[in-house]
C-alpha cells in the first residue's frame, strides 16, 4: 500500500502526472487493506437506546480486511479521500435496520455477489482516488485514472432499469447496501460508478460532492424530480448542510430563487455567502411545528407560510426540497403553492411523516419521492463541479482513524456542509491538477472550511 501511495503522491510534483499515475498498473495489489467497518456481532449493542443517544464511535472500527476478488465490469480504486453521509450514520447505529440484512440479501443473488455477505461491512458511499485495476469487459477506464465514484450500484439485467437505472430492481447504494465501500484504503466499485475527478480540487474536496450533489441534482433539476425552472421559488430545508448546501447552489446556478431554512445565525451567514438572499433562521424566529411528540401545530405552519411570503413578495414555494422528514413534512405540504411540488428524500428526523391531506388534494400539490441519481444525473452533477459552477462544501476533515468522530458529528448535527475523511491522503490539499481554475474559485471552494 505504501508503494501505491508513493506513486500517487509523486504525481503532485510532476510535470506529467498522468504518466506518473499510469505506473500504478505495474505495482502489486496488497492482499489486505484498512477499512472502516461495522461488525455483525455488534448489531444489538444499542438495543433499547434512543436514537440520539447511540454513538457511532462505538460501532465503527478501523481494521485490516482481505482484498476481494475483482469481478467483470468492476474496478479497484486506491481511495485517497471519502466523506461522511447520513447513510453511514444509520449504518453505525443499526437504524432503521442492520445493513447486514442488505448484504445477506445481495449475497443470495449470484456467486459473485456472495463476496459481499461477510461478518463485517466496509462502509462509505463517497470516494476520490486512482484506479488500480479493472475487471474483464471494462474499456472506459484504466489504471492510473483519477476518479470519483458515485454510489449507484446496479446490475442492469432487468428491463426496468434501462429507462431509469434507479428503477432497476437490483439497484443498491454502494457502501450501504453493498460491501467494500469508500471509507477505506481500497474500494471495489462497478465501472459505471466512476466519473472523472475535477482537476482543480484536492482529494478531500473532490470526494465530498458525490452522493449529496447527485441526490440534490435529481431532486431539483432532473425531470425525474422537481424539474426546476428559472424563477421557481424553492424552499430548502437545512440549506447549509451536506444536502442542502448543494441544493442551494443548484437553485442559484439554475436561475431559481432559494428560500433557505437554517437553524443558526452562522448557518444563515453561510447561505448568504453562497449567494442566497432569502434566509429563515427557524431557531431565532422560534418556529415549533410540533406541540408535543404526537401533535403538530397548524398555527406554526401558517406563521411559517406568512414568513415565506414576506421574503418572496407574496409568493409560495413552487418546490419544497424535503429531507428532514417527520419534523418538517407537515409544514412542507402546507406551504407549497397550489399545484406545487414537495420532493423528498431521506428522513433524518424520522421516517413516519404526517401531514394534512386536505392541503395536498384540494390544492393539487404533488409529493415526489427521489432517491440518489442515475449515472447520467450523477455525471451531469459532477460536470458542474468540474466546470466550477458548483463547489464543494467541506468544512473539516479527519484521518481514517477518526472516522467514528466524523460520523458522530454528523449524527449530532455539529457540523456544516460535508465532513471529509482522508483515507490514503496524508494531508489536505493534495491532488490539485488545475491550479489556474482553482485560483478563480478558491474563495467559493473554501467558504465552508473551519466551520
Amino acid at each position: 500500500m505504501q508503494e501505491i501511495l508513493e506513486a500517487i503522491m509523486a504525481a503532485d510534483g510532476s510535470a506529467d502526472p498522468a504518466r506518473e499515475l499510469a505506473g500504478v498498473a505495474g505495482l502489486p495489489v496488497p492482499d489486505s487493506y484498512r477499512g472502516v467497518v461495522v461488525r455483525a456481532g455488534e448489531t444489538g449493542m444499542f438495543d433499547g437506546m434512543a436514537t440520539r443517544d447511540k454513538d457511532p464511535r462505538k460501532a465503527l472500527h478501523l481494521q485490516e480486511v482481505p482484498t476481494p476478488e475483482l469481478g467483470p465490469g468492476e474496478a479497484l480504486v486506491a481511495v485517497m479521500a471519502s466523506a461522511i453521509n447520513y447513510n453511514t450514520v444509520w449504518t453505525s447505529i443499526f437504524e432503521p435496520l442492520s445493513t447486514f440484512r442488505f448484504l445477506t440479501r445481495y449475497g443470495r443473488t449470484s456467486e459473485l455477489a456472495r463476496r459481499h455477505d461477510l461478518p463485517y461491512h466496509v462502509v462509505g458511499s463517497d470516494a476520490a482516488g486512482v484506479v488500480l485495476r479493472v475487471g474483464a469487459g471494462v474499456s472506459r477506464w484504466r489504471p492510473g485514472d483519477e476518479v470519483v465514484a458515485h454510489c449507484l450500484s446496479v446490475e442492469l439485467e432487468d428491463a426496468a432499469g434501462h429507462d431509469d437505472t434507479m428503477l432497476d430492481p437490483q439497484q443498491r447504494i454502494w457502501g450501504f447496501e453493498t460491501n467494500f465501500g469508500g471509507l477505506a484504503e481500497l474500494a471495489v466499485v462497478k465501472a459505471n460508478q466512476l466519473m472523472p475527478k475535477p482537476a482543480h480540487l484536492s482529494w478531500e474536496e473532490a470526494a465530498s460532492p458525490g452522493l449529496v450533489n447527485s441526490t440534490a441534482y435529481r431532486q431539483l433539476v432532473s425531470h425525474h424530480g422537481a424539474n426546476m425552472k428559472q424563477g421557481d421559488v424553492v424552499l430548502i430545508w437545512g440549506a447549509s448542510g451536506g444536502l442542502g448546501g448543494y441544493a442551494t447552489q443548484l437553485a442559484l446556478n439554475g436561475g431559481a430563487i432559494p428560500v433557505c431554512v437554517v437553524s443558526s445565525a452562522e448557518k444563515a451567514e453561510l447561505c448568504r455567502r453562497m449567494g442566497a438572499e432569502l434566509v429563515i433562521d427557524r431557531s431565532a424566529e422560534g418556529f415549533r411545528f410540533w406541540s408535543d411528540e404526537e401533535t403538530q401545530n397548524p398555527d406554526e405552519w401558517r406563521r411559517f407560510g406568512e414568513r415565506i411570503r414576506e421574503l418572496t413578495g407574496g409568493e409560495d414555494p413552487d418546490i419544497v426540497f424535503e429531507h428532514p422528514g417527520r419534523e418538517t413534512f407537515g409544514a412542507s405540504v402546507y406551504v407549497a403553492k397550489r399545484g406545487g411540488t414537495v420532493v423528498t428524500c431521506a428522513s433524518t428526523s424520522g421516517f413516519l411523516h404526517q401531514y394534512d391531506n386536505r392541503y395536498l388534494w384540494m390544492h393539487l400539490k404533488r409529493i415526489v419521492g427521489s432517491h440518489f441519481a442515475n449515472y447520467r444525473e450523477a455525471w451531469e452533477a459532477n460536470r458542474l463541479v468540474a466546470l466550477g459552477r458548483i463547489h464543494p462544501t467541506v468544512s473539516r476533515t479527519y484521518p481514517l482513524e477518526r472516522t467514528g468522530q466524523a460520523a458522530y458529528e454528523v449524527h449530532r448535527n455539529a457540523h456544516q456542509g460535508k465532513v471529509g475523511v482522508r483515507c490514503l491522503a496524508p494531508a489536505d490539499g493534495l491532488g490539485v491538477r488545475d491550479p489556474e481554475l482553482r485560483a478563480r474559485h478558491v474563495e467559493a471552494i473554501n467558504r465552508f472550511r473551519g466551520r
